[in-house]
């Protein structure tokens, strides 16, 4: 992509070529400089740590020095390439999702210095989060005072449109009313009435982000997560979601980020159904590098609490990223709770709803969203994952963990680059008071730790705690080591009985391993005859196997196989 090409995408998006942005963007991209960063753009030493930039304090030190100096102490640097820090500027809301000034860090969680100090160790990610600011953004405040430029920096609708046909993702008014110097408007607010919707049909608001997103990039971001992407442009008597002229912006990123800042590893973030979600790949060279694999956490759990391992078996198979300058971010848990919208069309109603009562019995809570026709649906399930597989009050920890550890060893194995979130790694419980003081059910899986109290959880050698963590850094000593693991390497699923069984084979001419699961709280045994390649080793369990024997599997095992050299 040139900088010439840069109109063609402006003209997708607004009709015609803003000549002022036009001239901006290549301003920009010439002020870069662009240097290409070093090696490949991903390999399998790619794990990514989802936490925020406070998840760790300690007297004394800035919160982001605190996680550095965790981190290092506990040897994650030697298992963990990424540190995805989740909003870091200052906010008024939404535990960093309403930003007051995007290219100031929260005094409260350190300043840039700390997040170069933490990008000497590891890659870094960050999030732009696009489609919204703070009410208390001086970008705002101008905008109440009627003073330009921000006189068009958000969107004032008239209340009485018809906007039935939004998708919404929370169950709050669409439009918030503002005394302003000329008047009450009604201000678009999709996420909350502290959050208010920028308006990317104001060229000049548009130029704003994409400095910023350039300036994250600068500042050592290899990774930038497009938050809510999917609901950018807005357009009455429309969905107001996924709009051509979304999609648009999307390349428009990209393509001045591989421009300014060659590779830069664009993710978009778009809690929505699998064939919507993975639109945002382009054709394959345009939009995202990567998009979340949003259902794979609801499917894991669908499998472990129906027993059923068939929809996410033909899921994965339909899995196949449109190039190789594309790849899956795969996950279970993350600051938000397990989006269920990513299942509809793969699993039946009754199935989703046997899942929102294990959540609610295994003491979560599940966020709803209103529909079009007034209804309300469950949205997300809020719960840790390590409580979604199991009841700690029924399990033993042994056993708990093992079932926790088969998901996410699944979730490492597969085609793409791995995210775990910090609260995953570290097999933290339910926040429910959290949750009930802050009226957030989400608090219930931000749970934040001094060191001491995190490092006391983990001294118990056989609590549930450091059983999930000393399995978990297993699992990541050993994936980063295969490069069957590589994020592009093929994938192939295995036609194994869909009654607790998963197997799928990963690799190339380098090296295969065969990835088999057992979800079900039974013994099983899977026939060599249905794998396709000769393994005789396994690499989990350190154990060899006679060739031509049935490959027996404990109840929530996992069992990565490769060939003796």
């Amino acid at each position: 992509m040139t900088c010439g090409q840069f109109d063609s995408i402006l003209a997708d998006i607004y009709g015609s070529v803003p000549t002022e942005l036009s001239e901006a963007l290549h301003r920009l991209v010439e002020s870069a400089n662009a240097k290409p960063r070093d090696g490949s753009l991903w390999d399998q030493n790619d794990v990514v740590c989802i936490t925020y930039a406070d998840q760790i304090r300690q007297p004394g030190l800035h919160p982001l020095e605190a996680f550095r100096r965790f981190f290092l102490d506990w040897e994650l640097d030697q298992k963990l390439r990424c540190i995805h820090l989740l909003p870091f500027c200052p906010y008024t809301s939404d535990d960093g999702f309403s930003v007051v000034d995007y290219l100031a860090v929260d005094p409260d969680s350190g300043d840039w210095d700390d997040i170069a100090r933490l990008g000497q160790h590891f890659d870094l990610m960050f999030d732009l989060v696009a489609n919204h600011t703070s009410v208390s953004h001086r970008w705002f405040q101008s905008f109440l005072a009627d003073e330009e430029p921000f006189r068009d920096a958000y969107i004032d609708q008239d209340p009485t449109a018809d906007l039935s046909d939004v998708v919404r993702p929370r169950s709050l008014p669409l439009l918030t009313p503002f005394e302003t110097a000329s008047g009450t408007k009604h201000v678009w607010t999709t996420f909350s009435a502290d959050q208010v919707d920028l308006n990317y049909g104001d060229p000049a608001t548009l130029l704003r982000m994409i400095e910023t997103l350039v300036l994250y990039a600068q500042r050592g971001a290899r990774i930038i997560r497009l938050d809510a992407i999917a609901f950018l442009w807005k357009k009455v008597g429309t969905s107001c979601i996924h709009l051509p002229q979304t999609h648009a912006i999307v390349r428009l990123m990209r393509a001045v980020l591989d421009a300014a800042v060659p590779g830069t590893i664009v993710l978009t973030e778009t809690n929505v159904p699998h064939k919507e979600n993975i639109s945002y790949f382009g054709d394959g060279t345009d939009e995202a590098h990567m998009v979340y694999q949003f259902s794979l956490p609801p499917l894991l759990l669908d499998a472990i609490h129906s027993g059923d391992t068939t929809v996410l078996r033909d899921w994965m198979k339909s899995l196949r990223p449109p190039t190789d300058q594309t790849t899956f971010f795969n996950f279970t848990a993350s600051h938000d709770g397990v989006g269920v919208r990513p299942l509809e069309g793969l699993v039946p109603r009754e199935r989703l709803d046997h899942l929102v009562d294990v959540v609610r019995r295994h003491g979560g809570r599940v966020n709803m969203r209103s529909q079009s026709d007034g209804t309300e649906s469950p949205y997300e399930l809020n719960i840790t994952y390590l409580d979604a597989v199991a009841d700690r009050a029924t399990i033993e920890p042994a056993e708990h963990s093992r079932r926790f550890l088969a998901t996410q060893a699944i979730m490492l194995s597969m085609q793409g680059v791995p995210a775990v979130y910090f609260h995953s790694l570290f097999g933290s419980p339910n926040d429910v008071a959290a949750a009930d003081e802050s009226g957030q059910n989400r608090r219930i899986n931000r749970h934040k730790y001094e060191r001491d109290e995190l490092e006391n959880a983990l001294a118990d050698a056989a609590g549930l705690q450091r059983r999930v963590f000393d399995g978990y850094c297993r699992l990541l000593e050993l994936r980063r080591q295969q490069p069957a693991f590589h994020p592009i390497a093929g994938q192939q699923v295995l036609d194994l009985p869909g009654d607790g069984l998963l197997g799928f084979v990963r690799g190339a001419s380098d090296q295969r391993i065969v990835v088999l699961a057992n979800l079900s709280d039974s013994a099983r045994e899977v026939s060599c005859d249905v794998i396709p390649v000769a393994a005789d080793h396994d690499l989990l369990a350190d154990q060899s196997l006679a060739q031509g024997d049935a490959i027996s599997l404990r109840p929530f095992q996992v069992r990565w196989l490769v060939t003796a050299s």
